[in-house]
C-alpha cells in the first residue's frame, strides 16, 4: 500500500501522512488538512495570507456593489466593483485622502482590485516574486517590504495628484525593487542573472503602463524605489540575519494592516446597511 508523505506542520520534517503523532516533535495528527493549510509556521504563510486577503476583499467589493448585468466582452470591465464600494473599502488617492481625510487608505488600497483581470495579473506576479523575496530576505523583512513599499508607492501617487487608485501592484513593485537590489548587491553569475531577469520585469511593467491607459505608473515607480531603499536598509539573509527590530517592524505592519482592513470592512458594512 502506498503511503503519502507530508512535511510536519510544526517541525517541517518529512513524515507519513497517516502518522498519529509526529515522531520528531510529537505534534498530534500532523496529517490533518487544516494544520498544513493554515499553519502560521509554514514558510509561505504570509504569501497565502496576502493572496487570501486580496481575493476576500475583491469578493466583498463585488457583494457590496449594486448588481448590474455586464454583457461587455472587455476584459478590463469584467466583474468590476463599483467605485463607491471601492471608495468605502479603502481605495486611495487625492479624493479619499483630501476630501475625506482617509489616510489609512494608503494601506488598504494594496488589497483592493478593480476587475477580474486586475487581481489575476497582480496575484500571479506577486506569487512568482514573493517566494524569491521570502527566501532571500526572511519572513519579517518580507512582511515589512510588502507593506511599506505599497504605502510608499501610493504616497508618491498621492503627491503626483492621482485622484483615485488601488491595487497590489505598488507593493509588488516593492518586491521587484528589493529583488533588483539583491541581484546587484550580491553580484556573481547568480546575482547578475537575478538582476537581468527582474530588470526585464521592471521594464515590462513601465512599458505596459505607458501603453495601457489607467495604469498608475507613479505608484509603480514609488514602489520600486521604496523596495530598493528598504532592501538596502534591511539587508538580506546572506549578508545579515533577521534581527529583533525586523520582527517588531513586521509585527507593527501586521497590526496596522489588520486594523485598517477591519475598519474598512466594518465601516463599509455600516454605510451599506444605512444606505
Amino acid at each position: 500500500m502506498n503511503r503519502q508523505s507530508i512535511l510536519c506542520p510544526k517541525c517541517r520534517k518529512l513524515i507519513s501522512m497517516d502518522e498519529p503523532r509526529c515522531p520528531f516533535c510529537g505534534t498530534p495528527r500532523p496529517g490533518v488538512w487544516w494544520k498544513n493549510k493554515f499553519n502560521i509556521r509554514r514558510e509561505d504563510f504570509p504569501i497565502r495570507v496576502v493572496i487570501s486577503a486580496c481575493m476576500g476583499l475583491y469578493i466583498i467589493s463585488l457583494l457590496f456593489s449594486p448588481w448590474k448585468p455586464n454583457l461587455s466582452l472587455n476584459p478590463f470591465t469584467l466583474l468590476s466593483p463599483d467605485n463607491r464600494s471601492l471608495l468605502l473599502l479603502g481605495a486611495t488617492g487625492t479624493i479619499p485622502i483630501v476630501r475625506f481625510d482617509r489616510w489609512w487608505t494608503l494601506i488598504t488600497a494594496n488589497y483592493l482590485h478593480g476587475n477580474l483581470l486586475h487581481i489575476f495579473f497582480n496575484m500571479v506576479a506577486f506569487r512568482q516574486l514573493a517566494y524569491f523575496v521570502l527566501r532571500e530576505y526572511g519572513t519579517h523583512r518580507f512582511v515589512a517590504l510588502y507593506t511599506l513599499s505599497g504605502v510608499a508607492g501610493f504616497v508618491v501617487s498621492y503627491l503626483a495628484g492621482v485622484r483615485f487608485t488601488l491595487g497590489a501592484s505598488a507593493a509588488v513593485c516593492g518586491l521587484i525593487g528589493a529583488s533588483l537590489y539583491y541581484g546587484k548587491s550580491r553580484g556573481g553569475s547568480y546575482g547578475q542573472a537575478i538582476y537581468r531577469q527582474i530588470g526585464g520585469w521592471a521594464i515590462g511593467i513601465f512599458a505596459f503602463g505607458f501603453l495601457v491607459p489607467g495604469i498608475n505608473n507613479w505608484a509603480h515607480g514609488g514602489g520600486i524605489a521604496a523596495g530598493v531603499i528598504l532592501g538596502y536598509l534591511f539587508g538580506y539573509r546572506e549578508r545579515q540575519q533577521e534581527m529583533l527590530w525586523h520582527r517588531y517592524l513586521a509585527f507593527g505592519c501586521v497590526i496596522v494592516t489588520v486594523a485598517a482592513l477591519g475598519w474598512a470592512v466594518a465601516s463599509s458594512l455600516y454605510y451599506r446597511l444605512l444606505g
